[in-house]
């Protein structure tokens, strides 16, 4: 019979495996091929030496070896999905992410803001699946983010090199799972693929304009602040591109002037799995109503709302989560400007199916 404290441990070590491949994910994008093969077998022989003391008289020590192997996989899942800072560039934030794998912190939901030359930008996506399968996409689309935010001019360009690093993290690891195939694999997937991830990028420029692309991800709530709370609106100004990875992006990639936030409204993005949870009897979670009375109250800091949510969704599913979720909230808190002159329209105002 296994002892109650040997069960903790053994516990401790499982628990503890799915941050350690985290770890292995996280360094991979990053390092050289040959240092990135190194990580999952580093990693492994880590999780069996752990095993490997409990049968041994070391137990206290096993237990803190256990604990600095959780801290480092805590920090390796938050350098992937990072936390937001709470202002940024005149922009407050807050995000929440609830995982549906128990002892893993990200899963295949991704967001991530950016102050950059070009404006406050934004992402917030959702890789096919969940869990530590998706990991790997999840990180080739932030890193790509992170840099293309900064590096390029026109949102459309931010897009195209996210599809860019999507297409070649997939190319990458089937060359990893077939090097037979080497390189005889298609530099673009068709529609028939299993791989996809919806992606929406906005971009909140000085005076409030937000301008967005959307790839297959639900559209956002507007908040408009009023003076005893805020008002709740489903943004749903056209048909969105369909997902990364079904199609090849069109040659032409119309920009859509989305909203304007005033000081004091704000916009809260989402994947879909809010709207897809359900409860014991069937019931989906009603996420629109539960943004609104998230929203109920004086001027509800982000933090506030993504906290409420969060807690309704909770006690909607009982805890039990079948996908992963995502919430990001951000709230103008820029000095109110002067009326500006119209300019001359720069965009198109949506793209026709």
């Amino acid at each position: 019979m296994i002892r109650t404290g040997a069960l903790h441990r053994w516990r401790g070590v499982v628990f503890a495996l799915p941050g350690l491949w985290v770890l292995a994910v996280v360094v991979r994008e990053h390092l050289s091929p040959l240092a990135a093969q190194l990580v999952p077998f580093l990693a492994a022989t880590l999780a069996l030496a752990c095993a490997g003391h409990l049968t041994g008289r070391r137990g206290r020590r096993l237990a803190d070896e256990l604990e600095r192997t959780k801290e480092i996989a805590l920090t390796a899942q938050r350098a992937l999905l990072r936390p937001l800072p709470p202002r940024l560039d005149g922009i407050a934030l807050a995000g929440g992410h609830l995982s549906a794998d128990e002892g893993v912190l990200v899963g295949g939901d991704l967001y991530d803001v950016q102050s950059t030359p070009h404006g406050v930008r934004i992402i917030m996506g959702d890789v096919r699946g969940h869990g530590l399968p998706a990991l790997g996409t999840v990180a080739a689309l932030l890193g790509s983010f992170r840099d293309a935010a900064h590096d390029e001019g026109e949102l459309a360009d931010v897009l195209r090199r996210l599809e860019r690093a999507f297409h070649r993290h997939l190319r990458d690891r089937a060359r990893a799972e077939q090097p037979a195939a080497g390189d005889a694999l298609p530099a673009h997937r068709t529609a028939d693929t299993e791989e996809f991830a919806t992606v929406l990028l906005l971009e909140v420029r000085e005076h409030g304009e937000v301008m967005a692309l959307n790839c297959g991800h639900p559209w956002p709530h507007r908040l408009a602040g009023i003076p005893d709370g805020a008002r709740t609106a489903a943004l749903a100004p056209c048909e969105p591109l369909p997902p990364l990875g079904m199609f090849p992006l069109p040659a032409d990639v119309p920009l859509l002037a989305l909203t304007r936030l005033l000081p004091g409204d704000g916009l809260v993005l989402h994947t879909d799995g809010a709207e897809d949870a359900r409860d014991a009897h069937g019931e989906f979670f009603p996420f629109a109503g539960a943004l609104a009375e998230a929203a109920r109250g004086t001027a509800p800091a982000p933090a506030a709302v993504v906290a409420r949510v969060q807690d309704a969704l909770l006690r909607h599913t009982g805890g039990l989560l079948s996908d992963d979720f995502a919430l990001l909230a951000l709230r103008n808190d820029r000095e109110r400007v002067p009326a500006q002159r119209p300019c001359a329209p720069l965009v198109r105002s949506c793209l026709r199916p």
